[in-house]
């Protein structure tokens, strides 16, 4: 298994499952324009480059048995080394003043020692513009530049803006080389999670091709269902096996919880590859990808805008191509960043209005994003509280109403502080949105029944939970709008215990004042 590996040449050395990409390779090295690609954390992006590097440094050995292999077969310029010049911009702390300058010195100066360049008294960009003409007379080949997550020195300073502007210009003038050195130029690679607004590598490179949105390139990163079973049935059944399950049922729960990314509206939906190995190697359905960690500021931004967290499931989140490929720091809508960093992906395409709809592309997306948004909205909600989402589950599962009622009590009181701009009924409707979407696959809010639509529905083995919120309103109320809708009928035929349960919040007092239950007859 290859899980954390990005060296390709390691993966292949040591005999590692590797998913063939390299006709997409193919497709990209025998075109003349330089390239540029956002996708998710953990989506493979490292790995793409490393083959690139590989292919263009010639080591054909470690393509033996792959696609390009025989594309390349009747081609007699293939596996000609060229020079290249790879920028790893990962694994630095960038919060620390000129960090981006001293990584990049540190790249340059290994390959200043290689061609035998003076640096002295030069800026990096001049050093940088001196390597790409020295490598081009030394080798008689152009130069590659392949630059792996370029817009780490930008996402880590979100909350430092002078750096981060700082940062900005150092890019201005140091890859301003790549048009000014065109000639010395054979192929150009940019990779990273988001595409900043009016940074300088989009406008000097007015020829940079972004692929990102392409449905040819749609594949490129990820893992595509057909890839899945093809490289890994045996992963697959021993996986199933531990969870003693079938292997059809196996991979209907593989597709919810890691596949669903979309990169074109016609494109393949492609799993997590990070989440599918580390599933295939722990034999557990589990959220790896959030291991890394979910960027507060993200979550600090929803709430201070009172974004309608709602709209992440019933596929109201809208978006031009424009707005899918540029994050304008200027620009409050988080939804453009929302995507580039993978918590949503193309649902669906409307090619009249040109507009997308956005969702999340998965349960592990979805659950592990609510998670950390939770405590941003309920202080003190966290694992062994006494007031968490595990534990109101078991009180659920057992028809515990006295303890039901004591855990929505001490969540409600618990809802963070408001300012007078924001209505209390936004976090109110918000917190009941995150603790029934949390509850799992067993429940779901704002149910659409034949004659309305119910605030949540809850089932267990044993029981059907069908609960109406009022603010400000009697319990009564809302019990009378269960029966006035009949949202029970569509269980009438169910042999499960269904409550109907009518719960009256105070916003005033801020707390839950009362709530009825009536069990179905």
């Amino acid at each position: 298994m290859s899980i954390g590996i990005q060296s390709f040449e390691k993966l292949r050395e040591f005999q590692a499952v590797y998913v063939d990409k390299t006709e997409y390779v193919y497709k990209l090295v025998h075109e003349l324009m330089p390239f540029f690609l956002i996708r998710p954390r953990r989506f493979g992006k490292s790995l793409l480059l490393s083959t690139l590097r590989a292919y263009w440094e010639g080591k054909k050995e470690l393509f033996t048995g792959l696609a390009i292999e025989q594309l390349e077969a009747d081609n007699p310029e293939a596996w000609q080394p060229y020079p290249v010049f790879y920028f790893d911009l990962n694994g630095t702390d960038y919060t620390k003043v000129n960090a981006l300058e001293s990584t990049l010195s540190a790249h340059l100066s290994k390959w200043e020692t290689q061609f035998s360049c003076e640096a002295e008294n030069k800026s990096p960009e001049e050093r940088f513009a001196n390597l790409l003409m020295k490598a081009h007379q030394q080798t008689g080949r152009r130069c590659v530049v392949l630059v792996d997550e370029y817009d780490k020195p930008l996402l880590d300073l979100i909350d430092y803006p002078d750096l981060e502007e700082h940062n900005k210009a150092v890019f201005k003038g140091f890859f301003g080389n790549l048009k000014s050195c065109d000639e010395h130029l054979r192929f150009v690679f940019i990779t990273g999670v988001t595409k900043f607004h009016k940074v300088s590598i989009f406008s000097d490179l007015n020829q940079l091709c972004d692929i990102s949105l392409s449905k040819e390139y749609s594949g490129i990163c990820g893992i595509t269902d057909d890839e899945m079973q093809s490289y890994f049935p045996y992963e697959i059944e021993n996986l199933a096996n531990e969870q003693d399950i079938p292997v059809a049922e196996c991979l209907t729960r593989l597709k919810q919880t890691y596949d669903g990314y979309r990169f074109h509206e016609k494109g393949e939906n492609a799993y997590n590859p990070y989440s599918l190995l580390k599933a295939f190697f722990a034999k557990a359905f589990d959220s790896y990808w959030f291991e890394t960690g979910t960027p507060t500021f993200l979550l600090k931004q929803l709430k201070a805008m009172d974004f309608n967290v709602r709209s992440f499931s019933n596929k109201t989140l809208y978006a031009s191509a424009s707005m899918l490929k540029d994050y304008n720091a200027d620009n409050p809508d988080p939804i453009p960043l929302l995507y580039q960093t993978g918590y949503l992906t193309i649902a669906d395409y409307d090619p009249a209005a040109r507009e997308y709809t956005l969702a999340f592309p998965n349960n592990e997306v979805k659950y592990g994003f609510l998670e950390s948004l939770m405590p941003e909205y309920v202080s003190d909600c966290g694992s062994g509280s006494g007031i968490d989402v595990f534990t109101l589950r078991r009180y659920i599962s057992r028809g515990d109403l006295e303890s039901i009622r004591n855990v929505l009590t001490a969540l409600f009181a618990r809802i963070t502080y408001t300012t007078k701009d924001t209505p209390f009924e936004h976090y109110f409707q918000t917190v009941i949105y995150l603790v029934f979407t949390l509850l799992g696959q067993f429940a779901e809010c704002e149910m659409h029944t034949f004659t309305g639509r119910i605030d949540c529905k809850v089932e267990t083995d044993q029981f059907i939970y069908l609960f109406e919120f009022k603010r400000d309103e009697t319990a009564e109320n809302a019990l009378k709008q269960i029966e006035d809708k009949s949202y029970a009928l569509p269980f009438a035929a169910d042999n499960r215990k269904l409550l109907k349960i009518g719960v009256s919040f105070d916003s005033e007092k801020r707390m839950l004042a009362d709530r009825k239950v009536v069990e179905a007859s």
